[in-house]
């Protein structure tokens, strides 16, 4: 079940594969993300000494928060996977030039979990064909509906 997707990151990249990661979140965090007050438009994926974290995603708190716990909406938060998946994600970044983007946050058995995304970047007229790519299916099946008819 999905919390939040980040639509962004299909506007202005090309999503060649995905990882699943569980993401290190403290009590509050989670409690804002089941409450839905998270936001992964502006976020992005880094690996640093081998690990992976995930920068820029903004989990409001709720004004319910602790008092003794002064809660920082946009820290960076890690990125829980396996040696292999890390290993293979620093070889395409280093080597090919992907980018990692979080395309979701989502619940799996309890937990919350990130989907990060291998992408290439897009170029301005990718972003015009994909546009015009879907207004013509919108029209087509627009057509097909009132046909039905």
């Amino acid at each position: 079940m999905s919390i939040v997707d980040n639509k962004k990151a299909f506007h202005d990249y090309f999503i060649e594969e995905r990882f699943e990661a569980g993401v290190v979140l403290e009590g509050w965090e989670v409690k804002s993300i089941r409450a839905g007050r998270v936001q992964l438009k502006e976020a992005y994926v880094v690996v640093r000494k081998g690990e992976v974290f995930l920068f820029g995603c903004h989990i409001s708190p709720l004004p319910t928060a602790s008092t003794h716990v002064h809660p920082d909406p946009v820290r960076t938060r890690k990125l829980l996977l396996k040696s292999e998946e890390i290993k293979k994600l620093i070889g395409k970044v280093d080597r090919a030039g992907y980018t990692m983007v979080p395309l979701n946050l989502h619940y799996q058995r309890g937990r919350i979990k990130c989907e990060i995304g291998l992408a290439k970047g897009k170029k301005q007229h990718d972003k015009r064909d994909a546009e015009r790519k879907r207004d013509t299916q919108r029209e087509i099946q627009a057509a097909m509906k009132q046909n039905r008819r």
